[in-house]
């Protein structure tokens, strides 16, 4: 079989919008992720349960994207790494949806499942995916992009989480974060060029990365 790696001189221009926007769905699923830490007791005075059990509104959302980074690039496949992150980020806005709209614990707990699957599946493909997307030369640039909105969605979203909850309530919050998602979901669309599966020889044998 003919090994498809692209060499670095034949690499497009560097694609910073789709850089950025990766950095945005960055942010928005550690903001998602943590958010309920700075909102257990609201949120479980809102679904009649014990704040014990709304903590495990975050150990699931972990337990499942460990699952999913083990198991994300087998199930993708061959598929274009595009339309995997389309999926996933359509994922991230159903699990919003479903957790600020949460009847009751269960769905709640649907909803963070939901969540951990996409931030499995996205950080298992993230550093691939953006050092495709720009020059060899600028990859160190688009990882601190990247990464940076993930420090400053730790570092921020709790507090502010908390301060936004005290004036209109939890699930006003997660509610806040559904256009966003839906905003980084056109702009992937948008802004992510074509990025097909691509086979790499090892040891003789072939992987699809």
């Amino acid at each position: 079989m003919v090994s498809a790696v692209e060499h670095a001189g034949s690499r497009p221009e560097a694609a910073w919008g789709a850089a950025l926007s990766m950095a945005l769905c960055v942010a928005m699923l550690i903001a998602s992720e943590f958010m309920p830490v700075s909102l257990l007791t609201p949120m479980a005075a809102g679904l009649a349960a014990i704040e014990g059990q709304t903590g495990q509104a975050i150990s699931v959302s972990g337990l499942f994207a460990v699952l999913a980074s083990l198991l994300i690039t087998t199930a993708a496949g061959r598929l274009n790494r595009k339309a995997v992150l389309v999926v996933l980020t359509g994922l991230m806005l159903l699990s919003q949806v479903l957790v600020a709209a949460a009847p009751n614990f269960r769905v709640l707990m649907i909803g963070r499942a939901v969540l951990g699957l996409c931030i499995g599946g996205f950080w298992a493909l993230a550093t691939a995916v953006i050092m495709r997307l720009v020059p060899v030369a600028d990859v160190p640039r688009a990882l601190a992009l990247m990464y940076g909105g993930q420090a400053i969605a730790a570092a921020f979203a709790a507090p502010i989480g908390s301060y936004l909850c005290g004036i209109f309530g939890w699930r006003a919050v997660f509610w806040a974060l559904t256009p966003i998602v839906a905003i980084n979901l056109v702009w992937h669309v948008v802004a992510l060029p074509s990025l097909p599966a691509r086979q790499r020889r090892m040891s003789g044998h072939c992987s699809t990365c």
